[in-house]
């Protein structure tokens, strides 16, 4: 008896020959089904030949249906990225579009700037616009780009980006990398010559600086977590570790009325802006110290040093699957430290901002962290970026920022 499995109740198969001259043209096919925006190599099939390096395309499916549209290009790590599902027509025109219901989302749904000039205006897979970030720092826009198909685009966004906005300057940054990968040859007459912006969050005035600061140049996605580590700095002594420029320990001393406050980062410059931070609020009293955490943390617990009150914020520690084993170690030689230096009864606030670390795993370090230090945690709260950093339900990962805040005993 033949094998019908591959058929379908006709006898005829499932799959039809497919007239891929009568497909709209440049396209691409993908071989898996995914509605994750990313699409990697492995994932796609054949291109037509017209498609080009930072081309819009029509997706279609294995089946010769029309899945949605994207992106494409060949030679990057992701050559495609998806920005439609569905049949509907996109072209440049629908990237405005996505661009507007992102700054709606933060102007008029979330109302931010009531209480902020600094937040994330496109957070990219999270807005629907994969390959984009782009942050408000008070007048200023800071724009990152992983994508070759966007840095074209950006001529014509930024103007728009400015207008909605109302920004008077634009800093574009493109990681070396990604621009080798990518193929992105820098046109640096799209950046404003903008070194540094100053801009107010939470009654706090800080000054983001373009050549020395990571990323963007201030982590908006903290905002949240910042005003919450303050409201509970009444009157403590506060250690705030990996302070960055000072975001956390200003705010435990501005906001929230701390006794004494200090903060340790091994980067020198970091640390040298965290001290203009504190002069631009008439703060002196803040301990800034220039140390790595590791050393530090040991050094104090030597001493017996406790705080009421500890901040761990570390950089980003996983970066890969291959370094999992080795970032997670990090993380547990850290937390544990800085349980051994929370007063019994105080709170721990301790971050991760990997992105290939779950929110589960990352709890389940932490506990284990401090159980192996001889502590034990009471669990207040779990939180993560704030509103500006939306996370889509096709691309989960973009929930990368973890906190924990917990009572340590």
């Amino acid at each position: 008896m033949a094998d019908n499995r591959s058929r379908n109740f006709s006898g005829r198969s499932p799959y039809r020959s497919i007239d891929y001259g009568s497909r709209k043209t440049p396209w691409v096919e993908m071989k898996t089904f995914s509605f994750h925006p990313t699409i990697y190599k492995t994932m796609l099939g054949k291109a037509s030949p017209d498609a080009g390096a930072g081309d819009i395309v029509t997706v279609y499916d294995r089946k010769g249906q029309i899945f949605g549209s994207g992106l494409y290009n060949p030679s990057a790590r992701v050559p495609l990225r998806v920005y439609q599902h569905g049949e509907d027509a996109f072209d440049e025109e629908s990237f405005l579009q996505l661009l507007s219901r992102a700054i709606a989302l933060r102007k008029d749904t979330l109302n931010l700037e009531a209480g902020t000039q600094a937040y994330r205006v496109v957070h990219s897979d999270g807005d629907g616009l994969s390959g984009l970030v782009v942050d408000r720092l008070g007048d200023c826009l800071s724009v990152q780009v992983h994508s070759l198909g966007i840095y074209q685009r950006l001529p014509k966004w930024i103007p728009f980006l400015k207008e909605q906005l109302g920004a008077e300057s634009v800093v574009v940054e493109v990681d070396e990398k990604i621009a080798m990968l990518e193929g992105i040859r820098i046109d640096p007459s799209l950046s404003d010559e903008a070194r540094f912006a100053k801009f107010e969050e939470h009654g706090i005035r800080y000054e983001a600086d373009f050549r020395d600061g990571h990323k963007t140049g201030f982590f908006c996605d903290q905002r949240d977590n910042r005003l919450r580590f303050g409201q509970l700095a009444k009157g403590k002594d506060v250690l705030d570790v990996c302070c960055y420029t000072g975001g956390f320990a200003l705010n435990a001393m501005v906001n929230g009325g701390a006794e004494s406050v200090t903060a340790v980062d091994l980067d020198e410059k970091a640390i040298a802006q965290a001290k203009r931070n504190a002069n631009l609020n008439g703060q002196a009293r803040v301990n800034w110290t220039h140390c790595d955490a590791f050393s530090f943390m040991r050094q104090m617990q030597r001493n017996g040093n406790q705080w009421d009150l500890v901040n761990l914020d570390p950089p980003k520690l996983i970066f890969s699957k291959e370094q999992q084993a080795e970032g997670m170690k990090k993380y547990e030689d850290l937390n544990q430290l800085a349980c051994t230096l929370v007063k019994p009864g105080g709170v721990m606030a301790t971050y991760s901002c990997s992105g290939q670390l779950s929110a589960e795993d990352f709890e389940a370090m932490v506990i284990r962290s401090a159980h192996r230090a001889g502590r034990r945690l009471q669990i207040l709260d779990r939180t993560g970026a704030g509103a500006d950093h939306p996370v889509m339900s096709n691309c989960p990962e973009s929930r990368y920022l973890k906190a924990l805040w917990s009572v340590v005993w």
